[in-house]
């Protein structure tokens, strides 16, 4: 290998750790805490250099029989370097530990701020495990780089240039073997960086991966016991896991190979420089405490060059984790607030239109959910949406909340298209009841302001008793106060619905979507509700995914959709009348025929 094609690998080399780079401003917010910790290295540095001198003169001057006092001395002036050292030493620990854990709680801030602002088309293909493993296992990993590794890298480079110096004061000729055996030493350390991170940055993922399939099935606990899937569950993860382990100890067993041949170089040369010493004194060229005094300072150089092997295996591997954070911090949303967004008009009416709108999910098969579709929805107007499984409802309600921008076509409330608006913005504006509500591991209170925290207690209960779920909730043990579990899983399919209906209540939003938010309530609770939503969408533009014959009684206007188009539309009487799809719906999936279907609008 030539010296120019090694000099360009080790650029190279140097160029993988660009990934930390991005993470250096999050230091840079504590430099005052830095110098400190700086200050705090190089006085327990000198103190630490500073021992040896004070070995040399015991052992010269110290046990002479002319002086016998010196000898309290020297190790009293000993006692005093060795204080100092420790309070120095445990100084820069606190400070530069402390240091890391701020640094890394500030990069978990802004990532997972950072995956918040991330669209449904980010999260259509990526496992939310294996961006906990990130959020949690690469930090970590940080951790030791922004705290101990950039400390003891620092303390050893000015431990080994401080002992270096004293060894050439001390012994120029011992001096020029040590550092004829610094290249033996370093060369390894550099050849191993790139093998170091590959491996580390495997052993990364294979743990994102095992944690993405535990975090899967684990919030899928019922359905796996119900399917009695606990032992191939348990035996898949535990395949990932062992795959996650053997990734680990292949990194491990290169840091450790790497490690024991660079200490062996090291304190070989030691032995070696010993060895000459020990002839210099049986010559009378030197004294015994000089050699005593140089091969101290050759110790603390050498042992400074391994622990830096050790710190430079580390940091390969952190720059692998930093690459890993980088990729998802340099994902930037497709969706996002132009950057001179409009506004809704004040009060928003609430008027939505689909203008031939073209729409396919990024993560999908490439066939349209949406082609072509084209409607207008008046404000106040209470419209609902029918038709068979993918005939594109829900995505009727993620392209309104924009989780999602259309292929073509626009989408405009009250004349103003989407695209347009800040996403915030537009979902302040929607009120969202899904079918299958999300509960959180919180409290009731909680769950219900989710999004609006700092909304009153009052308003929190009024909204409970609009839905019909302030009985229920005044029932737990701490009532509105009460932790309900992750997901929610201590409550009934039923009343999650009412929680979220609540929610849905406390936003006040202009425009409501309902995705058949009564399916999970029996027929006693369904009517409560249903009154209670008459009075919530009165006045409001209402959009409703309907599958009960009786929500599709209530509204004004109802949209038949069959592969992305919008087949029929009208009232019930006149789409039953009609004997087109939506009077095949009807039959198939409320059990009714035409004639009976009239006689229940009748009497509705």
């Amino acid at each position: 290998m030539t010296a120019e094609t090694s000099s360009r690998d080790f650029r190279s080399r140097l160029r993988a750790f660009d990934a930390l780079k991005p993470l250096l401003p999050y230091a840079y917010r504590y430099k005052g805490r830095i110098a400190l910790a700086l200050i705090a290295l190089g006085v327990a540095a000198v103190s630490t250099l500073t021992l040896p001198l004070a070995v040399r003169g015991m052992i010269d001057h110290g046990f002479s029989a002319d002086d016998p006092s010196a000898v309290n001395l020297y190790f009293g002036a000993m006692v005093g370097v060795v204080a100092i050292l420790a309070f120095a030493s445990g100084t820069r620990y606190y400070l530069v530990m402390t240091l890391g854990e701020r640094i890394v709680a500030d990069l978990r801030g802004d990532f997972f701020r950072h995956l918040t602002s991330l669209d449904a088309a980010f999260y259509d293909k990526t496992k939310t495990g294996e961006l906990t493993s990130r959020l949690t296992a690469d930090t970590t990993q940080l951790k030791s780089v922004f705290g101990s590794s950039v400390s003891i890298a620092l303390r050893n480079l000015f431990m080994f240039a401080g002992a270096i110096v004293m060894m050439t004061l001390t012994s120029p000729k011992l001096t020029g073997v040590a550092l004829a055996a610094i290249p033996c030493i370093v060369l390894p350390l550099i050849a191993s960086g790139r093998v170091m991170r590959r491996r580390s940055r495997h052993a990364q993922d294979q743990l994102a991966t095992a944690s993405a399939y535990a975090a899967e099935n684990l919030a899928a606990m019922r359905t796996m016991q119900a399917c009695n899937a606990q032992r191939v569950a348990a035996e898949r993860f535990g395949a990932a896991a062992e795959g996650a382990y053997a990734a680990a100890r292949d990194a491990t067993q290169t840091r450790a190979i790497v490690t024991s041949v660079t200490i062996f170089l090291a304190f070989g040369s030691v032995v070696a420089m010993l060895w000459l010493g020990a002839q210099d004194v049986l010559a009378g060229r030197i004294t015994t405490g000089v050699l005593s005094q140089f091969v101290l300072y050759a110790v603390l150089a050498a042992s400074s060059l391994g622990e830096l092997s050790q710190v430079w295996s580390e940091v390969s591997a952190a720059a692998g984790a930093a690459g890993r954070i980088g990729e998802i911090l340099s994902i930037q949303p497709t969706v996002a607030a132009p950057s001179a967004p409009l506004h809704l008009p004040k009060p928003v009416r609430g008027g939505v239109a689909f203008d031939d709108v073209g729409f396919s999910y990024p993560a999908g098969s490439g066939r349209a959910a949406l082609d072509g579709l084209s409607f207008a929805v008046a404000p106040g107007e209470r419209i609902a949406i029918v038709g068979p499984s993918g005939a594109g409802k829900s995505t009727v309600f993620q392209l309104l909340e924009r989780f999602y921008d259309v292929s073509r076509g626009a989408i405009t409330i009250d004349g103003v298209d989407l695209r347009a608006l800040d996403p915030i913005e537009l979902r302040g504006a929607i009120a969202l009841a899904p079918q299958d509500p999300i509960v959180f591991g919180m409290s009731v209170a909680d769950n219900i302001a989710y999004g609006r925290e700092g909304v009153s207690r009052s308003a929190i209960i009024e909204a409970a008793k609009r839905a019909q779920a302030a009985q229920f909730i005044e029932a737990l043990p701490q009532g509105y106060d009460t932790e309900i579990g992750e997901r929610g899983v201590t409550l009934s399919g039923g009343q999650r619905q009412r929680l979220a209906i609540a929610r849905a209540i406390l936003a006040d939003a202009p425009i409501l979507l309902l995705d058949e938010a009564t399916s999970a309530l029996d027929a006693e609770n369904e009517a409560l509700v249903k009154e209670a939503l008459h009075d919530v969408m009165r006045g409001r533009t209402t959009l409703v995914i309907a599958h009960r014959l009786a929500t599709v009684l209530e509204a004004t206007r109802i949209l038949v959709m069959s592969e992305g188009r919008i087949v029929e539309q009208g009232t019930h009487a006149s789409l039953v009348a009609a004997g087109g799809l939506y009077a095949r719906l009807a039959r198939l999936q409320f059990d009714m025929g035409a004639e009976a279907a009239a006689a229940a609008l009748e009497t509705a």
